[in-house]
């Protein structure tokens, strides 16, 4: 799922900017020892789990090298901004512009290199436990230092900016200069939408008491709910992971239970929503933005229109792949509808028991091998040198990612492993994420981040290849049908789903440009695109309407969510120029991810002789999902 970067310094906007200290998430050695307390139920049946070492970063939060670090980081910033603020069009053009310039940029991402190396500790330590007093103390002390620190640097981008564009062609034909033109390039996309320099330290000082803070309460309030069920009071995770057990009644118990807590904080997380909403309406307005989502498309380097034609395409296609799939599902279960709470029912005919760690493992990693050995090479760093954290425990961050961390490091991954079949794919799934992350960060820590257009493409892709892998291995009729099904529900999940994320969004920020939404108005708004994208075969029963409270991309990332159905999508394109390709698609998929964001995603997908900016381009993608429904009909 969502891979946050925890960079401030790659991008002038400070809705940007702030996602440094903010994002990413989070676990210690001091987590770690409160995790061995915790397997003893889990790991009868997954197996022991691994939990991460984060010592490649720092040995603790109280280790010397954090306030070093912390230390160094100050006084590079006040150093940079006192030896070249307000000198840069000047020096630009000199004769030697293009060294000079050079030379500011490398100790500029020198600088983004340490700060991604702190905020990403502090953030994994706090996604491993975000209920520790000690841990949050100390994400919140490291996210201020961090953001105090990197106002210095505010005016570099700017400046860089407001060079002539004559100026700076002439000095980026300096070969050092030349190396970061993608990333100057892709800066000087953001001018339209800069503020002058003392707007932009406000917005940048300010977001700390601002959306950053309301983050990091959505995070400490979700963590901190507890659910009761049978008796116990239990966690978000476990609680959601109820939804999926083969016990219908099981599948009432906790949604009746996640309703009812939902329902008795609903006045926070709508204050939360608005909040951010507002604040994110603020920011618009004043950098000229004219579309709510713009400043996203922006960020992902995406058109507009591109992503207005991914929408209506899945929005069309609901009836032929959601609304057809689960009226099969239904008829699995003998029913003419299902309870919202049975959408992700384990279907009558899948395999039971719980998947092994190691099984999961093998599965993954035997995929990766059958296309690229050194795509499996890469994946097999993640177990060996301890970057994957599986176990659930109270207080982690509930869901999965692979974060970046920085190019001098490594990624790590968080997931919340129970032995499910779709916690295979979520394993192949984040993988994935992480792979690319190992090539792309070559590039170093300006342009080793990928924009959400294709930063979903790796992940979804590793996910195919499992699938493909196992349905080839396959056998049994009743397997391949639970296969299948399987595989399309995680896609009505990462399409559909996803797109009816982002129309919600869209319906709330718009609706509150005029005023504040109720926590009911919110809750009709949701109804309203999920009855439209569910179907009538799926049965939305009281409760439900407030089941949009603890999606984590709403608060953290606004608008990020169509990026899964634009990677799933382009990925079942891909996939089909993989089966018919000759030999060197391999090496030329892991040169894509090699790039980074050193190019465009139309640059990236060429090769491949794929368009998304043509409208038939999502179609396909969407015929593969219905094909997979039509074998699914026809095995009755």
């Amino acid at each position: 799922m969502i891979s946050r970067n925890t960079s401030a310094l790659r991008k002038p906007n400070s809705s940007k900017t702030a996602a440094k200290a903010k994002t990413a998430k989070k676990v210690i050695k001091e987590t770690a020892r409160k995790a061995s307390k915790t397997q003893s139920g889990p790991a009868a049946k997954t197996g022991r789990l691994p939990e991460w070492n984060l010592s490649d970063l720092y040995g603790g939060i109280d280790a010397p090298e954090v306030a070093r670090d912390l230390a160094k980081m100050d006084a590079d910033c006040v150093a940079f901004e006192t030896d070249y603020k307000g000198r840069l069009a000047e020096h630009a053009a000199r004769d030697d512009g293009g060294a000079w310039l050079a030379e500011a940029v490398k100790r500029y991402e020198a600088i983004d290199d340490l700060a991604g190396r702190l905020g990403s500790y502090a953030g994994l330590a706090h996604a491993g436990d975000s209920v520790d007093p000690a841990i949050s103390k100390f994400y919140g002390d490291v996210s201020e230092r961090l953001t105090a620190a990197s106002t210095h640097l505010l005016f570099f981008a700017l400046e860089l900016n407001r060079i002539d564009d004559t100026v700076l062609e002439h000095a980026m034909q300096a070969p050092a200069l030349a190396h970061y033109r993608p990333w100057i390039e892709d800066l000087r996309k953001d001018k339209p939408y800069q503020l002058d320099d003392r707007s932009e330290q406000l917005f940048h000082e300010k977001s700390q008491t601002g959306y950053s803070a309301w983050n990091r309460l959505f995070d400490q309030t979700i963590s901190g709910l507890r659910f009761k069920v049978g008796g116990k009071d239990l966690a978000i995770e476990p609680t959601l992971n109820l939804l999926q057990d083969r016990d219908g009644k099981k599948r009432k118990v906790a949604a009746d239970a996640l309703a009812k807590t939902f329902k008795g904080n609903e006045r926070t997380f709508a204050l939360i929503t608005n909040t951010l909403a507002k604040d994110k309406e603020i920011s618009d307005r004043w950098r000229g933005f004219q579309d709510v989502a713009d400043s996203r498309h922006l960020n992902n380097r995406v058109e507009r229109e591109v992503v207005d034609a991914l929408v209506a395409s899945v929005r069309a296609a609901y009836p032929k792949l959601s609304h057809r799939y689960y009226r099969l599902k239904a008829g699995w279960f003998n029913k003419k509808k299902l309870p919202h709470w049975d959408r992700n029912a384990p279907l009558p005919f899948a395999p039971t028991g719980a998947i092994a760690w190691p099984e999961a493992k093998n599965m993954v990693l035997t995929a990766y091998r059958g296309f690229s050995p050194r795509m499996a090479e890469i994946a097999q760093r993640f177990f060996d040198d301890r970057w994957i954290d599986a176990p659930v425990r109270p207080g982690k961050a509930p869901g999965a990612f692979s974060h970046p961390t920085t190019p001098s490091a490594h990624p790590y991954v968080l997931m919340n492993y129970q032995g499910k079949p779709r916690d295979v794919m979520t394993l192949a799934h984040e993988l994935g994420h992480g792979v690319h992350q190992v090539l792309a960060a070559r590039n170093g820590a300006l342009m080793a981040p990928t924009p959400l257009t294709l930063a979903e493409t790796a992940s979804v892709f590793g996910e195919m290849l499992t699938f493909r892998r196992l349905l080839s291995e396959t056998r049994s009729a009743k397997q391949r049908q639970a296969l299948l099904a399987g595989k399309v529900e995680d896609m009505i999940n990462t399409v559909v789903r996803q797109i009816a994320f982002y129309t919600f969004e869209r319906a709330v920020h718009t609706e509150r440009k005029n005023g504040e939404l109720t926590a009911e108005r919110i809750g009709q708004i949701w109804l309203s695109v999920q009855t439209e994208s569910l179907g009538a075969a799926i049965e939305i029963k009281p409760g439900y309407e407030n089941f949009w409270m603890y999606i984590p991309h709403f608060i953290h990332s606004p608008f990020y969510v169509y990026a899964y159905a634009f990677g799933d999508c382009l990925v079942n394109s891909l996939y089909a120029v993989y089966e018919h390709a000759s030999e060197g698609f391999a090496e030329r998929y892991l040169a894509m991810l090699s790039a980074g964001g050193t190019k465009h995603y139309s640059e990236l997908l060429a090769p491949f002789g794929l368009d998304a900016k043509d409208p038939k381009f999502w179609d396909g993608g969407l015929s593969v999902i219905s094909a997979m429904i039509d074998e699914l009909e026809a095995m009755g």
